[in-house]
């Protein structure tokens, strides 16, 4: 016996099973290239096109957007991603689910993000014209929309991308103005008076989730 146990290859003495599957996932380089076959094939307009010659019935996510303002996080990645698994089901079940995203590109987490660069280059807010500093939200707000569509089809949430809803859009706002003329016409309006959070630096009318409230002990009960 001229090999010891040792030196022996058994692979050829057993019969393994071959796969064309690699070793290795190698997702980093596998995924883009996913998603560029899934667009070639224009497979979500496929999936459309589908739903309406068997004349599914419509299924709609009103999807709430992020704010265009910075790269996505684990909170809106997550939040896409759920939505993501669920209008797929419902396209699974036989519906028209597509799916419309959308960005708020307006409120203050925008404008406090061009008033750093404004600083950065030693031009207060007072210094900008208003016509200027709308021009600059309004650049900086399409370039994180670019972006943030871009990771989120890197997560392979499948969508209108080319054609996405922006609150910035004029064509949206006409249509904010006319549905509130609408409701004004028809009565259902109510004028009434409300404590309005005020903030002396920016100058400006605060939203409920911009505003902190601290803990303060008091002697009074409520009863």
């Amino acid at each position: 016996m001229t090999d010891s146990l040792t030196d022996r290859d058994y692979r050829d003495t057993l019969f393994l099973p071959a796969t064309e599957f690699p070793m290795r996932g190698g997702l980093p380089k596998r995924e883009p290239d996913w998603i560029k076959r899934w667009d070639e094939l224009k497979l979500y307009e496929k999936l459309r096109a589908d739903a309406k010659a068997r004349g599914a019935k419509p299924w709609i996510l009103h999807d709430g957007p992020p704010y265009a303002n910075g790269h996505i996080h684990l909170g809106t990645a997550m939040n896409k991603i759920v939505k993501d698994i669920i209008v797929r089901s419902h396209q699974m079940t036989g519906h028209d689910a597509a799916y419309l995203p959308g960005w708020d590109c307006h409120g203050l987490p925008i404008e406090w993000k061009v008033e750093e660069e404004f600083r950065s280059k030693n031009r207060g807010k007072d210094d900008v014209p208003g016509d200027e500093f709308r021009a600059a939200c309004r650049a900086f707000a399409q370039k994180w929309v670019d972006v943030q569509a871009k990771e989120f089809r890197a997560l392979g949430i499948e969508g209108e991308w080319d054609n996405p809803y922006l609150t910035m859009k004029f064509e949206s706002e006409a249509s904010i103005v006319g549905e509130f003329l609408r409701m004004a016409m028809g009565g259902t309006l109510v004028r009434g008076a409300k404590p309005i959070m005020w903030s002396p630096v920016e100058r400006t009318a605060l939203a409920e989730a911009e505003v902190e409230y601290h803990d303060r002990k008091v002697p009074v009960i409520w009863v």
